[in-house]
């Protein structure tokens, strides 16, 4: 079971690891341009509302779930599978929305949605060319390929729209009522342990934006500061994490590292460390480590900060800390204790459990039909 769990999250993972350098494009436009931003802090009078609009949303709302979509209809069925993908992730993506319990609402990145439906495209353009292949007259081939990739694509999109887009979106309702639910019986640290699931699923802007940050601004409004600012934003866990795969991980996953390590502390995009756990899961242990053992430290300093860090960066969070006292330490300590935990706790999984290297051919996870071996007709 362990080794199915990890197979299928190297094959998740595998629709990521090859886009990267898209999430790392898409980071450095977010922490340049935003109206919260590096560029933004210079003074330069530009108008970073709209320039946010053009860019950083387009991107991360269409550009990245496309290509993660494309590369999983690719991995099943080659060019035909991932262009299916692309088109049936669109219909997702349009029919995703949710509302919570305390009435926020939100259309989060179809991440999860784009890995769901890009596999399944790919799967059903198989089934669909194996079907036509014996009834296609000669020299219709062409005709018949477009014809019934097109055809295709609207029954996916559709049900992307349908389907896909609400289920998504139910799971995106049920980890943000849980973590409502979690700090409102006055459990606050172990709100981490959904909010880390919620992230490497690519939910967290659905977290951050539609549950913690209307609690911090409340809570702010009151007090001067918020805890709630910095359940999901914290960047330590994430350090630690991304430390303990440099030192003790292989293959890909420990060279790439370093480079993650500067886009996620620096530049605040958390996005570059989730296909870390997604490649080896039980890897959400350090993250759990790592995300509780700052929260304890956050509320017995009772720390805080003024705003919601916007990329949670380190150095947003240096620019949001209170005026001075007990919350500016439990802030800082609260950051080296997370990636210190996730640092140490990832470092003995890694041991005992260690990452399989997506360069092996044998052991990538990058075959759906390993992960999930009772499915039939998929290619091995």
């Amino acid at each position: 079971m362990l080794q199915r769990i990890q197979k299928l999250g190297g094959f998740l993972a595998g629709m990521v690891i090859p886009n990267i350098g898209a999430f790392i494009a898409w980071g450095l436009i977010t922490a340049l341009f935003i109206p919260t931003g590096w560029l933004a802090k210079t003074g330069l009078d530009w108008d970073w509302g709209v320039i946010t609009d053009n860019t950083v949303g387009p991107m991360i709302y269409y550009l990245l779930p496309l290509l993660i979509a494309y590369t999983g209809g690719k991995m099943i069925h080659g060019h035909r599978g991932g262009v299916l993908g692309a088109v049936a992730v669109m219909g997702v993506i349009g029919g995703a929305s949710f509302e919570l319990a305390s009435g926020a609402t939100g259309n989060p990145p179809q991440f999860l949605g784009a890995m769901l439906v890009g596999p399944l495209a790919g799967w059903v353009m198989m089934k669909v060319d194996a079907w036509l292949e014996d009834k296609t007259p000669g020299g219709f081939e062409m005709l018949y390929n477009n014809f019934s990739q097109g055809i295709s694509g609207v029954v996916m999109a559709m049900l992307g729209y349908v389907i896909i887009g609400p289920i998504v979106s139910a799971v995106a309702r049920a980890f943000g009522n849980m973590v409502e639910g979690i700090t409102d019986s006055g459990l606050l640290p172990l709100a981490d342990l959904p909010i880390e699931v919620g992230k490497i699923l690519f939910l967290n802007n659905a977290i951050n934006h539609g549950v913690l940050t209307p609690l911090g601004t409340t809570d702010a409004a009151e007090t001067g500061r918020s805890i709630y600012y910095m359940l999901e934003s914290n960047p330590g866990p994430g350090l630690g994490l991304l430390l303990a795969f440099w030192v003790a991980g292989k293959g890909l996953a420990k060279l790439s590292a370093p480079g993650a390590i500067i886009i996620h502390f620096l530049g605040g995009i958390h996005e570059v460390y989730f296909p870390y756990v997604l490649m080896n899961p039980v890897m959400i242990g350090a993250m759990w480590a790592g995300g509780i053992t700052a929260d304890i430290v956050f509320v017995i300093f009772d720390a805080g900060l003024v705003g919601p860090p916007s990329p949670g960066s380190i150095f947003a969070y240096l620019s949001l800390l209170p005026s001075s006292g007990g919350p500016v330490v439990g802030v800082l300590l609260g950051v080296l204790a997370g990636a210190g935990a996730s640092f140490f706790v990832g470092t003995i999984l890694l041991r005992l459990f260690p990452v399989r290297d997506m360069g092996d051919e044998e052991d990538d996870g990058s075959s759906l039909a390993d992960a999930m071996p009772n499915i039939p007709g998929l290619p091995t």
